[in-house]
């Protein structure tokens, strides 16, 4: 038998917690955004589909992105117990100077496509949190309008080696001028992959206007009312485009660079030089030998060849290769602080995030950004605290384990 009365005033009264009703509705959803999947599903209804899948997409059947979260998805943690984790601290050294995180905002092109504020607001948000921020040749910012959004922050240009060399290089000379601190050479694009949802999309550079793209337009009037009333779409590169994303890329990228190009680069250039894009063991080795500062494991997002190797499962094998030499960096598939965390327990000194920031961008612009940054610092530190460490130089391959699910068959 249970006794029963009727509540008093005093007793419902801790239970009435009610919300202040909220009226800044951008804030709001940020604010219940937990993860960057969570990011990821507010862009996906705020932006039209052709940039979201510029943007989401990856090169023919998206084998190679799927095949880079998943190897993220089956690592197993080995936490240590029992261990004094108050305090943790997120940063080190990278390139020579402090980070506060280990990872950096990646180069990404056509940015204000997927929201009018672009590499403004990805710049701004980088040097607050005090992590470096890629402008992209094939950005829609030019160097000096990054510098003055950031003027305090750690700036990064990243090149693609066109056919017209001279004109690349003048790139570099502005990026150096405008106090940019470091240089990433990508060298996995010899041409364009076939990014298979923007040709069904019939994706152009600037948005083209079509009775699909209207009816698309719809639900989504604030992109286009942006798209609209600011400053047209222009690039760090070139004063404007017309035609398709393929077309613009294969038009400028030179299919003949060499080592050869990459060591005169390496000349031409007064601060550090990272190479993004090396997918073996034997082209880790030959890019350290070079003498670059750092390389970059990564298959380009799953963007150009599929199929393509896994970073993350490259990463012990190039470590114990090359690690000693070179700093080894990481990008590709990572969509959590856990997974940031993995990658540095196995060697990575820094990793990249393309994706993860550009959704938070297109869910909240400089806002977004901000709250990207915060989901991921946060989830950092949760997880190193769970796993027992203090600082990420404690982190260590004993801490992770890659669940095998693709193994390679024995060749005879």
């Amino acid at each position: 038998m249970v006794d029963r009365r009727i509540p008093k005033f005093h007793d419902l009264a801790p239970l009435m917690q009610f919300k202040k009703p909220t009226f800044d509705l951008k804030a709001k959803r940020l604010r219940e955004a937990l993860t960057i999947e969570d990011l990821r599903r507010i862009a996906k209804r705020r932006t039209p589909t052709a940039a979201f899948d510029y943007t989401d997409g990856s090169a023919e059947a998206e084998i190679s992105l799927r095949r880079a979260r998943q190897a993220f998805r089956d690592v197993q943690f080995n936490p240590a117990i029992l261990h004094d984790v108050a305090t943790v601290d997120t940063g080190w050294d990278v390139l020579g100077k402090r980070v506060e995180q280990p990872f950096g905002i990646a180069p990404t092109g056509f940015t204000r496509m997927m929201q009018t504020e672009g590499e403004k607001a990805g710049a701004a948000a980088a040097a607050a949190a005090g992590i470096p921020f890629s402008l992209s040749t094939m950005g829609t910012a030019s160097v000096e309008d990054v510098a003055e959004a950031a003027p305090g922050g750690r700036n990064w240009f990243q090149l693609y080696m066109w056919k017209d060399r001279d004109r690349s290089m003048a790139l570099v000379d502005r990026a150096a001028a405008a106090g940019f601190d470091t240089l990433l050479v990508t060298v996995d694009v010899p041409v364009a992959g076939a990014r298979l949802r923007d040709s069904r999309n019939g994706m152009t550079i600037p948005p083209s206007l079509t009775p699909r793209t209207i009816v698309d337009a719809l639900p989504r009037p604030w992109w286009w009312i942006d798209f609209l009333t600011t400053e047209p779409l222009a690039f760090a590169s070139l004063d404007r485009w017309s035609g398709t994303v393929a077309e613009l890329l294969n038009t400028m990228f030179d299919p003949t660079v060499t080592y050869d190009d990459l060591a005169w680069i390496k000349s031409q250039w007064p601060g550090k030089l990272v190479v993004k894009g090396v997918q073996t063991i034997e082209d880790a080795r030959r890019v350290t030998d070079l003498g670059v500062d750092a390389l970059i494991l990564s298959n380009h997002g799953g963007r150009q060849l599929d199929r393509a190797p896994i970073p993350f499962h490259l990463l012990p094998d190039v470590v114990k290769e090359v690690g000693a030499d070179i700093e080894v960096h990481l990008d590709t598939g990572i969509m959590s602080g856990a997974d940031i965390v993995a990658a540095v327990a196995l060697g990575a000194r820094f990793t990249l995030i393309g994706r993860a920031y550009l959704y938070g961008l297109m869910a909240g612009g400089r806002e977004g950004v901000d709250r990207a940054i915060e989901i991921l610092s946060v989830e950092i530190a949760r997880t190193m605290r769970l796993l027992g460490v203090n600082s990420l130089e404690e982190l260590e391959p004993r801490h992770v384990t890659q669940l095998e699910r693709l193994v390679p068959r024995a060749r005879s």
